[in-house]
């Protein structure tokens, strides 16, 4: 059995490894700020320490879920920016940006059955590294 699992995952990772960034992803990577807006990164780890899928509601309407090992490249009016947990997920993080700022926001999800995101804002080169390492979930 334990030979049937490692194969099962191997194939995965090894799928996973051969694909190619999409050209929105390796713009993204690219960490460019837009003179007229502010950029927000939403970036979660993998591992993480949950495998949940974690919905986020993205300011007043934006709805999008974010996994383990992906990121997310926000471009938003200046001013108050909100990121928040959806339906029983609590957490919640409000930036208040300026224009030509980029922002880079560590998404930490915990909990069994349902997720229960953590937002912290933090550096430059942390945001840049996870994201780096990340697959980029487009915004609609």
């Amino acid at each position: 059995m334990w030979r049937v699992l490692f194969l099962a995952m191997a194939i995965t990772l090894g799928g996973c490894a051969g694909q190619p960034p999409s050209p929105a992803e390796m713009q993204a990577k690219q960490f460019q700020p837009l003179p007229d807006k502010s950029v927000i990164y939403i970036v979660r780890s993998f591992p993480d320490f949950t495998e949940l899928p974690a919905p986020l509601v993205l300011g007043d309407a934006a709805g999008i879920t974010t996994y383990a090992g992906t990121f997310i490249r926000w471009e938003v009016a200046p001013g108050p920016n909100r990121i928040a947990g959806y339906a029983g997920d609590s957490g919640q993080i409000t930036l208040n940006t300026r224009a030509g700022g980029v922002y880079y926001v560590r998404q930490m999800v915990s909990g069994w059955r349902s997720p229960n995101s953590t937002f912290q804002l933090v550096t430059e080169p942390t945001g840049q590294a996870i994201a780096m390492r990340g697959t980029l979930i487009p915004v609609q």
